[in-house]
Order: C-alpha cells, then structure tokens, then sequence
C-alpha cells in the first residue's frame, strides 16, 4: 500500500509539471503569437531582461460562439526582469483579444489596457456571442483613476476600443 500511495504522489507531481511548463508562441496562430512577441520587444526596449509569462497568459476560449477558439493575451501577472510594472499601470494591465474568423485566420479585435475582466454567463441563445465586463480606468466613464468604471462589450469579429469622453 506504501508503494501505492508513492507512486501515486510521484505521478501527481509529474502532471504539475506538465501544466506549468513555459509559454510556448508558437504553439499559437500568427496573430497570438504576435502579441506575445510585444511583450519581449517591450521588455527589450527598457533593457528589462528575461521575460517571465505566467501560465494563463493566453486563454482559449470560444467568445464569438461560432464554435471556433478565440484567445484572450493577458499581460497582468508578466514580468520582465525584476519589473512587475511593465505592462501594467493605474490604467491596468496590456490585454489583447484575438477572434478566430472562419478562414482560420486570427484578428485582434481589442488592444488596451483593462484593470481586470469577467466573461459572463453565456447566453441561452447558442452561438451567441459572449460579453465581456471590463473594469476600466476611472477616465473612460467621465470620472478619474480611482473611481469605479464598468463597460460591457459583447465579441464579435469586429474591432473595438474604449474612449475617454
């Protein structure tokens, strides 16, 4: 029974660390691959050192609801070198959405900096696009950083950005 129980601890640690192994780009379409590739060359450009992605970067996930796998880049939890600011400030943290369009081809639809964000419920209507609540900086809702500020967004194939009044 010792060696039972060993042996299935020894197994459960191998599969951790499986899932924790490093962001691979290209493992993903051109388009993902590309804004991974931002964080390196912003890192580069500030003489920062090695980037550090953490495992849920990238997420995968149908938000147009046409059955395809669309990505959502999220820079929050990067780091290059030592900085931890990088990519984030009191507007947020650099994230991207790409949309997967029928040709299999990827198209950002959304580059900006969010402060954190929700994929809600879906619909009960199938292939219905999934929205997405973004908690902003305070300017995009006519106030200032700190105030609260929520915009709902449903994903399409079809760009958008968030405007300060």
């Amino acid at each position: 029974m010792r060696y039972l129980i060993i042996i299935l601890i020894l197994l459960a640690t191998a599969a951790r660390a499986d899932d924790a192994k490093p962001l691979n780009p290209a493992d993903y379409p051109p388009g993902v691959e590309k804004a991974v590739r931002y964080a390196n060359e912003e890192c580069e450009s500030q003489d920062g050192g090695p980037v550090t992605f953490a495992p849920d970067t990238v997420r995968k996930i149908d938000l147009t609801g046409d059955g395809r796998e669309d990505y959502i880049v999220d820079f929050r939890d990067t780091k290059c070198g030592e900085r931890e600011t990088t990519y984030c400030g009191t507007g947020g943290c650099v994230m991207n959405i790409l949309v997967t369009l029928p040709d299999g081809s990827v198209r950002p639809v959304f580059d900006g900096r969010v402060r954190s964000y929700k994929i809600l419920a879906p619909l009960k209507k199938r292939g219905a696009a999934r929205t997405i609540r973004f908690d902003l900086h305070g300017s995009f809702c006519g106030g200032f950083g700190a105030q609260a500020c929520w915009k709902e967004k449903a994903i399409t194939a079809r760009p958008f950005a968030f405007k300060q009044p």
